[in-house]
């Protein structure tokens, strides 16, 4: 269900050159001293962030995994975006979520898998990995560079972060591990699965969580009959471990969409839905 991830030489370069993003895209070179390698992050900003009228207003943020895929097809490893742009663009100016700083976190390339794995694994094999750094990396390194250069909102109730697959896995993780600093959640297809689904077996204890979070997962993740109602039952057994939790429809809401694929263009599908809830 992962796919190879493939390098962007210069992500400059492709945003100037095949440019698709609505509003203003800001790149930003991120060096990360707890994982000791360079990345880019993508900070889109709404609009109306510029004006003058605006100088004293703080917004919330929406912490992305795997930056390279939300804005740009041409940064996409798979040659598909999220469209989180265009989503948000639209949901702005119609009202119904309010302006938004969202912030596409690359992924390390080489380095993904260890970074999104917080456990060893045998499939994938990654038996030295790295997935323990990141809720330091996001907390100590991520936020802080952003309340430094932009007006961002302060507390969980205007901080949110979310992934899809291995990057739905780390988000959970740092969700279970810095609780009070993420206020919303967004997993999509996450992979459960991992370290014969050792995310689940340490959540069955959990009693506090994320104010909300989105659940969403297809049915035909994996295009084998088996392995899809496994991948389906992963994310019903989450579900049922965050409502024994408390965790009522206001605060969770699950998306089970049929016949939907592991794909960047099912969870571009679903993301419209994914704001309303987590920011409407």
């Amino acid at each position: 269900m992962e796919k190879a991830v493939q390098q962007v030489a210069s992500p400059e370069a492709a945003v100037e050159a095949n440019s698709t993003a609505v509003g203003d895209l800001r790149l930003h070179e991120f060096t990360s001293h707890i994982f000791r390698n360079k990345r880019y992050l993508r900070v889109w900003l709404p609009p109306g962030y510029d004006l003058p009228e605006n100088s004293e207003r703080r917004y919330p943020v929406f912490y992305l995994n795997d930056g390279q895929n939300l804005f740009e097809q041409s940064t996409s490893f798979t040659g598909i975006e999220w469209q989180v742009d265009e989503t948000a663009d639209r949901l702005i100016r119609a009202g119904e979520i309010p302006p938004t700083i969202f912030v596409g976190i690359d992924n390390a390339g080489a380095e993904r898998l260890k970074e999104y794995l917080p456990y060893r694994s045998l499939n994938p094999v990654v038996l030295r990995p790295q997935g323990s750094k990141y809720p330091a990396f996001l907390t100590q390194e991520i936020v802080p560079f952003m309340s430094e250069r932009y007006r961002v909102a302060k507390g969980p109730e205007n901080t949110l972060l979310g992934g899809s697959s291995l990057g739905g896995l780390i988000s959970l993780y740092v969700a279970r591990s810095t609780l009070g600093v993420f206020g919303g959640v967004l997993l999509e297809s996450p992979s459960l699965w991992v370290s014969n689904r050792q995310i689940l077996r340490e959540s069955r204890g959990m009693r506090v969580w994320p104010h909300k979070i989105f659940l969403g997962i297809g049915t035909r993740e994996v295009g084998r009959d088996e392995k899809d109602r496994q991948t389906v039952e992963n994310v019903r057994e989450l579900e049922r471990i965050l409502r024994r939790s408390g965790l009522d429809e206001r605060r969770l809401k699950v998306e089970v969409a049929e016949g939907a694929t592991h794909s960047e263009a099912a969870w571009a599908a679903r993301f419209p839905s994914a704001l309303q809830f987590l920011l409407g």
